[in-house]
Formats: C-alpha cells, sequence, structure tokens
C-alpha cells in the first residue's frame, strides 16, 4: 500500500516536473525575446545617436554661417550709410550754391530737391526695412531660444 502511495505521490511529481520544465522554457524564451528586443533597441539608439550628431554639425555650420550673412549684413548697411551721408552731403552743398549763385538751371533744383525728398524718404524706408530685418533675424535666429551645449565644439 505504501509503495502504492509513492507511486501515486511519483505520477503528481512528475507532472509537477514537467509543468515546472515548461514554465522555464517559458521564461528561457520570453528573456531570448528580450534579448533580441535589447539589441535592436541599442542599434536604433547607435542609428539615432549617428543622426543627432550629423544634425548638430549641421546646426553648427548653420549657426556660423549665420553669423557670417549676419556680419556681412551690418557691415552692408553701414557701407549704406555712409553712402547715404555723402550723397546727403552733396545735395546739401549743391543746394546752397544753387540758391546763392544761381548757377543750376530750374530743372538741376527740381532735380536736387528730388533727390534731397528721395534720399530722406529712402533713409526713412531702409530704416524701416532694417528695424524688420532686425525683428524676424531676432526671433528666427535667436541663440536664446536654441539650446546649444558649446563644449561640444571641441568634437
Amino acid at each position: 500500500e505504501r509503495a502504492l502511495q509513492l507511486l501515486e505521490l511519483g505520477g503528481n511529481v512528475e507532472e509537477d516536473y514537467i509543468q515546472i520544465a515548461q514554465c522555464f522554457e517559458a521564461t528561457r524564451q520570453r528573456c531570448c525575446r528580450l534579448e533580441q528586443d535589447r539589441r535592436r533597441a541599442r542599434e536604433q539608439l547607435a542609428r539615432v545617436e549617428a543622426e543627432r550628431t550629423a544634425l548638430e554639425v549641421k546646426l553648427k555650420h548653420a549657426r556660423n554661417q549665420v553669423e557670417v550673412e549676419m556680419k556681412k549684413r551690418h557691415r552692408a548697411e553701414a557701407e549704406l550709410e555712409k553712402q547715404e551721408r555723402k550723397l546727403q552731403l552733396v545735395v546739401e552743398s549743391l543746394m546752397r550754391e544753387s540758391r546763392g549763385s544761381r548757377v543750376l538751371s530750374r530743372e538741376q533744383r527740381s532735380i536736387l530737391s528730388a533727390l534731397a525728398g528721395q534720399h530722406c524718404g529712402a533713409a526713412l524706408a531702409s530704416g524701416r526695412r532694417s528695424s524688420a530685418v532686425d525683428e524676424s533675424c531676432q526671433s528666427l535666429l535667436s541663440h536664446s531660444d536654441i539650446s546649444y551645449d558649446r563644449t561640444e565644439d571641441d568634437v
């Protein structure tokens, strides 16, 4: 009778061992899937980091280009102002001479008056245009809007 009980108990134990072995196999398969997912995630991370690095390089070049273009624009605006001042001085000088000596004809004086008027209008218009450009550039290209770590420049 006791041997019979052991055999019956042994049958249940064997089923339990089979069930435990099946659980271990399921766990092993799950671990394998997770390992594959980890490898794929690492590969994707490497690709994304490489892309990020390339984009950071492009951003750095773009920032440098913007800086160069801004310097060119400032130099051009300074040159424009200088030329406008020269033109204004020439117009004022000719207007003074024409009043005192009457050497210039009425047509020439009207042309000078028109130039003086256009110069003032152009100066006002260029002032408006310049500030509009400044405002738009500041809103689009503000360095404070873009997070940029300069310590990576050495890389």
